[in-house]
C-alpha cells in the first residue's frame, strides 16, 4: 500500500473508517438515506448524547430512534440556550466566533438521518 493513500477498511455493514495522518472517519449508514460521514471525536460525542457508545460496530434499531432523536434534539436546544446566555454575558464584538459552529450545525446530518431512518422504518449502522 502506497503510505500517501488513507487506509480503508469495511466492515460488516459496509460502513468504513478512513485513516490519513491520524485523522479517523466514521460512516453511518442506512437504507432511508445517503452515507453521513464525520471525525471520530463528533460520532462519538453525538453517540454519547443518544446513548451510545462507539464500538467496533454499533446500531440503533428503528424501535430506539424517537428516544435517540429527542435526546439529541434537547442536547440541541440546551446548546442553543447556552449560547445565548454566553452572547448575553459578552459584547458581540469581543467574542471570539467557534469556527466548528454550534452542536446544531455540527450534529444536523445525523439528527437528520435518524429522523428519516424512523420515517421509513429502518436502522442506523456503523462500524469500524
Amino acid at each position: 500500500m502506497d503510505i500517501r493513500e488513507p487506509e480503508r477498511r469495511a466492515s460488516f455493514t459496509g460502513a468504513s473508517t478512513l485513516r490519513e495522518g491520524g485523522i479517523v472517519m466514521i460512516t453511518f449508514q442506512s437504507r432511508a438515506t445517503p452515507d453521513v460521514v464525520m471525525l471520530r471525536d463528533l460520532a462519538q460525542y453525538l453517540l454519547g448524547l443518544v446513548g451510545k457508545r462507539l464500538d467496533t460496530r454499533g446500531v440503533i434499531p428503528h424501535d430506539e430512534l424517537p428516544g435517540a432523536i429527542s435526546r439529541l434534539e434537547t442536547a440541541i436546544s440546551d446548546d442553543d440556550k447556552a449560547e445565548a446566555a454566553l452572547e448575553a454575558l459578552h459584547d458581540a464584538r469581543d467574542r471570539n466566533e467557534d469556527a466548528g459552529g454550534g452542536l446544531a450545525q455540527r450534529a444536523w446530518p445525523f439528527l437528520d438521518m435518524m429522523r428519516e431512518a424512523y420515517r421509513q422504518d429502518a436502522d442506523i449502522s456503523w462500524g469500524l
